[in-house]
């Protein structure tokens, strides 16, 4: 089969197309044929070195596809089935063996490659919204990068329920996706304590969504109401500086989270209890995700040069 393979860490460059066996479904696992496989900055980081993988390796945690076999000791899938998952290692390429615990069912009336779109980002979109700040009816909160992946996604689910948004892009095109998934208003990162006093009647957001990281974090807290909630869940722009709780304080007794998917699917519970609600959303038409750029395998480098210049939007995927 073929798959993207990192030998050394760094730049996308060396991310190298190759002809590798292709893997067994061992005790646990299932082997599946790779639909489409998600595009996510951890995988940058892995690639990059940020976060470290010992190599050689095959990148990419995310995709969706179809049961070819299944291994000793699984119950609950068959041959033919279709599944989805967010945290297996090896997804860049045309199969994977998943562990059966992660392999999530991909109801009718969800495409493969809305599957493969919708895990993590839309499972991290779902945890913010419903856990780690809960949206309550009325509430202002901001989400920055609100054309991307997540942004895309965690702005619907505020809208569903009964929040209004506060968005922020860098450029027109990027806005206008932002209002088409439903901000209320939409503005520069530059405007965004100003916009976020003035719909607030200078009290503040009730919660700033942040996967950006160094570039909004200190404008960010100060766009927050007393007690407010900055749930900093990335570092696109870099990793924010150490920070003295004090700030907390003067802030107005701020909450400061660094939340993960891994923290809010902690068991097969809540895995398949999030998934079947974005799932849900997703067949009914109240949520959708939106593939803004699909790449072959072959072009992952270019994939990579892309996100990390900032110049993707909403959810990107490679198709093996």
């Amino acid at each position: 089969m073929r798959a993207i393979q990192v030998t050394e860490h760094g730049r996308p460059e060396v991310l190298a197309l190759i002809d590798v066996a292709t893997p067994e479904a061992g005790g646990g696992q299932l082997l599946v044929d790779i639909a489409a496989a998600g595009l996510n900055y951890i995988d940058t980081y892995q690639r990059s070195g940020s976060y470290p993988i010992e190599t050689p390796f095959i990148l990419g945690q995310e995709g969706a596809g179809t049961v070819r076999s299944v291994g000793p000791g699984v119950d609950g899938f068959s041959v033919g089935d279709r599944v989805a998952w967010k945290n297996c290692l090896g997804s860049y390429a045309e199969t994977v063996a998943i562990p059966a615990a992660e392999a999530v069912p991909v109801p009718d009336g969800v495409e493969d490659e809305v599957a493969a779109a919708a895990m993590l980002q839309g499972l991290t979109a779902q945890y913010l919204a419903t856990s780690t700040y809960p949206i309550q009816g009325g509430d202002w909160v901001v989400v920055h990068a609100a054309a991307g992946g997540v942004g895309h996604l965690l702005t619907q689910i505020v809208k569903l329920r009964g929040g209004h948004v506060l968005a922020t892009t860098s450029t027109s095109e990027k806005a206008a996706l932002a209002t088409a998934a439903g901000a209320d208003r939409v503005v520069t990162y530059d405007e965004m304590i100003d916009a976020a006093m003035e719909v607030t009647g200078g009290v503040g957001v009730a919660a700033v969504y942040d996967g950006v990281g160094a570039s909004t974090f200190d404008d960010s807290l100060a766009a927050l109401r007393i007690r407010g909630t900055m749930a900093l869940f990335g570092a696109a722009s870099g990793p924010v500086p150490p920070l003295d709780p004090q700030r907390l304080n003067s802030g107005g007794g701020l909450f400061l989270t660094r939340p993960s998917l891994v923290h809010y699917t902690r068991d097969r519970d809540e895995l398949i209890g999030r998934t079947d609600e974005v799932f849900g959303w997703i067949a009914d038409g109240s949520l959708r995700v939106q593939v803004g750029h699909r790449y072959p395998l072959a072009e992952a480098a270019r994939a990579h040069t892309d996100l990390e210049a900032r110049k993707t939007t909403a959810k990107s995927l490679l198709i093996p």
